[in-house]
């Protein structure tokens, strides 16, 4: 879906950022005729608004509020699609179900359902009578309440500590929650009694639906009392919806599950998971198990495929989906789902008899479902391409290739007036013959000189770059930049070789398919090999914590929210590393593998200018990971900027941090990169033009 060019267009700027609108988890209707969604917007210069707007399936794009917000979400409709549901927090911290009558494209007065204490809101559904509706919720300790805060503030008390009896206590993004789980609940629309059905979930972190006739519900739960480090100890359960009895399903192979969902006919129910003994952490593939109630066979209808539901394909401009998403279609001959590849997010499909799979959409852009209507005619989804901020999209079922509409133009004014560039696609072979897929960003301005190159290497490492819009790497390519950007060995998308290729051994051969994209652009005749840097977040960070300990190639180096040292990781990040399990040995047993590993171990070695950049909130990479850095290049010498953002931002700071600091990050890079580029030559000219001192001598 490209744009016009327009003579009146300009280079885009970190600042319009605050001008984009990040639609998401688009609901469509029964019929297939209406889309409701949410609209994520920046409110302020340190918050965003989030509202439920609605748009016609068929007509020219075009949409209009539901709600006002601030903080409205989750739309559901009832099953007879003349009702809407969603959760709206007046007040943050105190999310409540609110339901309205829907006439065509507009919505009556809403009226709120429940009076939940102060806490959060997961996963929302109807029951097939529309009678009832499930929702997850979790109540927050009344000490840790907004209320709590203002009062100890009033009388001048100290916050109270955490008494951490469970190792899960607290997750990136989510904060410190301690003892208080996610429980399943249920709320009858007449009367608006909630009752709570008990799954024995320890973690809370359930997936649930309901059965087609409403009177069960169908979860993945797991009930080990270390289910932190065994997650492979999940199993699928059977409850009454009225009094709460249930029943382990059996035959089921031992391994984690998730989105748990029954089929049509009530007979099979599908889940997504793995085999064996691994974490969620995993190389391995995520398949789609479907087990028959009768037979208690069970299939992975993925098997004889190497596709993984849970290749995401990264971006800053759209909600990454980083869980699987599948629906049986309404004859319960097959499913319909989302799988990644070679850096598209397709929609997909796989019989139930045959598991022949078919793919429904063209590659060069990410495909985001979200719902399929009661027809089975349409999917939801929002779709976004390196030159298309997202947009809410409906796909028809209909023949080989799924023919996808755009509903939406939030953003289309915003990308007609800028200047975006569409990348090259190239693939390289690494020095053992490994093929590696990869794209060029390239500024808009020709020059004559060869100018400076970027090489940015993406998180995970278990992820994918691809075809999806990225504000960052087009800001970089407007500054005069050539961006690289691939999916080294490690990366999901290009089966599981592929990704478990570096199990237990970065550096190794990722490092090797680093090298070889480096090579590339020392032979670009537009890049002047001089001037390359390379940057990272997360796992990026580590490799290009790793590349500067290891090369001299680089001119400047930037590490965001990084790894650096695995063995001090390992017991510091929310999810504790498991023995044995993704590494040889362990931090407090044998640590061997993990320190060869780790970045720090190396930095002897280092002299590149290096910009950290880390979250003090970061629970999953820890800020210690920067600080490690930070003071190696500091006692040797070599020229480094640190910048820290407080305690109320997390890991996906890049992605969903407060838009000021968004903004102030992004300052922060092209800030780096003109003074790091603008001098080439020796490592002591580039010091100089960073106004830094030479490095002590030993």
């Amino acid at each position: 879906m490209p744009r016009p060019t327009h003579a009146t267009t300009r280079p885009i700027e970190a600042s319009d950022l605050l001008h984009l609108e990040i639609p998401t988890d688009p609901q469509i209707d029964r019929d297939g005729t209406r889309v409701v969604f949410v609209v994520k917007r920046v409110d302020s210069s340190s918050t965003y608004a989030t509202s439920i707007h609605i748009a016609s399936c068929d007509g020219a794009p075009r949409a209009r509020h539901l709600t006002k917000g601030p903080r409205d979400r989750s739309p559901r409709w009832s099953p007879d699609a003349r009702r809407l549901l969603f959760v709206t927090e007046s007040e943050k911290g105190s999310p409540q179900l609110v339901l309205a009558a829907v006439t065509g494209v507009r919505v009556g007065r809403p009226a709120t359902i429940t009076r939940l204490a102060p806490g959060s809101i997961g996963d929302v559904r109807w029951s097939p009578t529309g009678r009832e509706v499930a929702f997850a919720y979790r109540a927050t300790d009344p000490e840790r309440t907004v209320a709590a805060a203002k009062r100890r503030e009033r009388s001048k008390a100290s916050t109270p500590p955490v008494e951490v009896a469970d190792p899960w206590y607290r997750l990136d993004g989510d904060g410190v929650f301690g003892a208080a789980r996610y429980g399943l609940h249920i709320v009858d629309i007449a009367s608006r009694r909630v009752r709570t059905i008990d799954l024995g979930d320890s973690m809370g972190t359930f997936s649930f639906d309901w059965s087609p006739d409403g009177r069960s519900i169908a979860a993945t739960v797991n009930r080990s009392k270390t289910a932190l480090i065994a997650l492979w100890k999940c199993e699928v359960v059977i409850v009454d919806a009225r009094n709460g009895r249930g029943r382990t399903l059996g035959g089921l192979p031992e391994g984690p599950k998730g989105f748990v969902a029954w089929s049509p006919d009530g007979a099979s129910i599908a889940y997504a998971g793995r085999c064996g003994r691994d974490s969620a952490y995993s190389t391995a593939n995520l398949g789609l198990f479907v087990h028959n109630l009768s037979t208690r066979k069970t299939r992975d209808l993925l098997a004889s495929t190497d596709l993984c539901m849970l290749a995401a394909t990264l971006t800053d401009s759209a909600e990454t989906g980083f869980s699987a998403w599948f629906r049986f279609l309404p004859d319960g001959e097959s499913i319909v789902l989302r799988a990644g590849w070679h850096g598209s997010g397709h929609l997909a499909s796989v019989g139930l008899r045959d598991s022949m799979v078919a793919i429904h959409t063209p590659e060069g852009a990410e495909h985001i479902p979200a719902s399929l209507s009661g027809d089975g005619s349409r999917i939801a989804l929002v779709r976004t391409a390196p030159t298309e901020p997202a947009e809410v999209c409906i796909a028809d079922i209909v023949g080989r290739e799924f023919p996808v509409r755009q509903l939406t133009t939030l953003n289309g004014a915003l990308a007609d007036s800028l200047q975006l560039v569409h990348p090259e696609e190239r693939w390289i072979t690494a020095s053992d013959g490994s093929p590696i897929h990869y794209w060029i960003l390239r500024p808009r301005t020709v020059s004559r000189r060869r100018g400076p190159g970027i090489l940015t290497v993406h998180g995970g490492p278990h992820a994918q770059y691809g075809c999806a819009f990225f504000l960052e790497f087009q800001l970089l390519a407007a500054q005069g930049y050539t961006v690289y950007y691939g999916n080294p060995r490690g990366s999901k998308g290009y089966g599981m070789r592929h990704c478990a290729a570096i199990r237990g051994a970065w550096g190794t051969k990722d490092w090797l398919d680093i090298q070889a994209i480096t090579r590339a652009m020392k032979r670009d005749t537009r890049v002047d090999p001089k001037r390359i840097g390379i940057m990272g977040g997360s796992y990026g960070g580590y490799m290009a914590t790793w590349a500067v300990s290891h090369s001299r190639s680089y001119c400047a180096a930037i590490a965001d929210r990084c790894v650096s040292n695995l063995v001090s990781q390992a017991g510091s990040s929310d999810y504790p590393e498991v023995p044995g399990e993704y590494w040889k040995g362990s931090a407090f047993g044998d640590p061997s593998a993990l320190w060869r590993a780790s970045p720090i171990a190396h930095f002897s070695k280092a002299r590149t200018p290096m910009l950290l950049i880390h979250s003090e909130g970061d629970l999953r990479c820890n800020i210690e990971q920067s600080e490690q850095i930070h003071a190696a290049l500091v006692v040797q010498g070599v020229p480094v900027r640190f910048v820290r953002y407080p305690r109320e931002t997390s890991h996906g700071m890049s992605r969903s941090g407060p838009p000021d600091l968004r903004i102030h990050r992004l300052n922060e890079i092209t800030r780096w990169w003109r003074d790091s580029t603008t001098s080439p030559g020796s490592p002591s000219s580039r010091r100089r033009s960073l106004g830094l001192p030479s490095p002590a001598r030993r």
